[in-house]
């Protein structure tokens, strides 16, 4: 039976993968991620995380301080901090679902910081997550 918190990653996958030239792939270890021509826009959680817990980890340079007060963002450290990068954790109690549609707006800032800027242009206006 699938968790929330796995069809919540599945959706997100789904979402970052309409964005132009993406395909997921695997970073370090086991971290699944989604990126632009190479580069990471966002990071999930790795393999030895429960599957009623959910990690998402993205670049928000425009809203990094914006976010820090929600309740499922974790204080990000080191070089994360450093590079504006969010870490968003939802664990077994946490409606992941409802937050969908922030993630996906998350993850379309993220891309555009991360992508070429002809591709970043291309999703930059368009409102695809309705955020």
């Amino acid at each position: 039976m699938t968790t929330p918190h796995q069809r919540a990653e599945a959706e997100l996958t789904a979402y970052g993968l309409t964005l132009p030239e993406t395909e997921v792939g695997l970073a370090w270890a086991f971290n699944r991620v989604v990126r632009v021509r190479g580069k990471m826009f966002v990071i999930f959680s790795d393999k030895a995380q429960a599957k009623d817990e959910l990690t998402v980890i993205v670049k928000l340079p425009i809203s990094f301080e914006m976010v820090q007060d929600l309740w499922f963002v974790r204080e990000s450290r080191g070089w994360y901090k450093q590079h504006d990068w969010v870490i968003a954790h939802f664990g077994p109690g946490d409606d992941v679902l409802s937050e969908i549609p922030t993630l996906q707006g998350w993850m379309k800032q993220s891309y555009v910081a991360m992508a070429p800027k002809r591709l970043g242009r291309l999703v930059e206006g368009s409102s695809q997550t309705g955020v």
